[in-house]
């Protein structure tokens, strides 16, 4: 009899509720989930960014609150090949801040609910005990120290949503581009390349020049010789440099994170640069090496930017190892597969064009 009243809302619903299955997220948590899921919800910083990687972003029913906003500037290349966003149901506010209420008044319903959870925002229990929807725990990772989480991620929303093929390809698109990066600077001793500094990185925000990334991704990919991983900031991250140490520093080069720019015309990193006269002194500064970067965290981070600030960057400090390398034609490659259209030259507009640039700076 129970198989029989399956098989009739089977027939009837089409959606394969009456047969479901078991995962286990990315924080251990055992999650009985619908058989097939075509609708979903994103929660946390970054993850829908996941989801539109795997091409599945057709499959949500309403956005968290800054996907809806219309800001003068976006660093976030998923943002921009899905204008669509901006006009979906909104579940919740931004970084995890769900409303149950919310979720549940959508139609459709969603079957499931992928979370990034960061200690902020609604705890996966709780939120999946006041909705009774399946929450599951994924996670950004990075492309570093946490890759790993960063492909688990990938490859657990893909088997759940039907894209496991899909998530194979995107986690060997990164690994492959990360190889050859590497590849081409492996036989240069880190001691023996430029040093090299980056200022203006975000953290829950803008920040001006100081704002730093010890790990910062290309740096690390083309083994470059960032000062605010050997030096006083060796095991941090998003930290905050004093002006006396990027000075005493003296980097060969310089690169803007143009983020730094929501901060507004008076307060951003390159205003720093162009009229403290502290940072007028610098070498990099004096003999014209300073040069702008596509954002690296904008709720969350950008790993496909990443990957395009690296060729770019690569191309800056090395360019005989990169002569093959066009870095605005190499960026929209990436954006063409991991995001579905190119959008290179759109983003760079919207930061006045100066990415990928040498800056003009006094």
């Amino acid at each position: 009899m129970i198989r029989f009243v399956c098989a009739v809302l089977l027939v009837l619903f089409s959606a394969g509720q009456c047969f479901s299955r078991t995962v286990t997220d990315l924080m251990g948590r055992k999650v009985v989930i619908p058989d097939r899921v075509e609708h979903v919800i994103c929660s946390g910083s970054g993850c829908l960014r996941l989801l539109s990687y795997l091409q599945g972003q057709h499959m949500i029913v309403a956005v968290d609150d800054i996907e809806t906003r219309r800001n003068e500037l976006d660093g976030r290349p998923y943002a921009l090949a899905n204008p669509q966003f901006k006009t979906m149901p909104v579940f919740g506010q931004f970084r995890g801040q769900d409303n149950p209420e919310q979720i549940l008044s959508l139609s459709p319903q969603p079957q499931l609910i992928f979370k990034v959870f960061g200690g902020t925002g609604y705890d996966p229990d709780e939120l999946q005990t006041k909705t009774g929807i399946p929450v599951v725990v994924v996670g950004g990772g990075d492309l570093v120290q946490r890759r790993q989480h960063f492909q688990r991620s990938l490859r657990l929303m893909g088997e759940i949503i039907g894209k496991k093929e899909r998530a194979d390809a995107v986690v060997a698109f990164f690994e492959q581009a990360i190889e050859d990066l590497q590849s081409r600077t492996a036989d240069i001793p880190e001691d023996q390349g430029p040093s090299v500094y980056l200022g203006g990185v975000a953290f829950k925000g803008p920040h001006g020049f100081q704002s730093t990334e010890a790990n910062y991704p290309p740096f690390v990919f083309l083994g470059a010789h960032n000062l605010a991983h050997t030096g006083a900031g060796k095991k941090m991250t998003n930290s905050e440099v004093a002006k006396e140490q990027i000075l005493a520093w003296n980097p060969d080069y310089l690169f803007v994170d143009l983020s730094t720019l929501q901060l507004g015309e008076e307060k951003s990193a390159l205003h720093e640069l162009r009229t403290d006269p502290a940072y007028a002194i610098l070498k990099s500064v004096r003999e014209g090496r300073v040069y702008g970067v596509l954002p690296y965290n904008w709720y969350s981070q950008n790993f496909e930017s990443i990957l395009a600030n690296a060729y770019f960057i690569g191309k800056v400090l090395y360019p005989e190892r990169f002569q093959d390398i066009d870095p605005a034609a190499k960026a929209d490659q990436i954006y063409e597969f991991v995001v579905g259209k190119p959008v290179f030259a759109r983003m760079n507009a919207l930061f006045a064009n100066q990415a990928f640039v040498r800056l003009a700076v006094p």
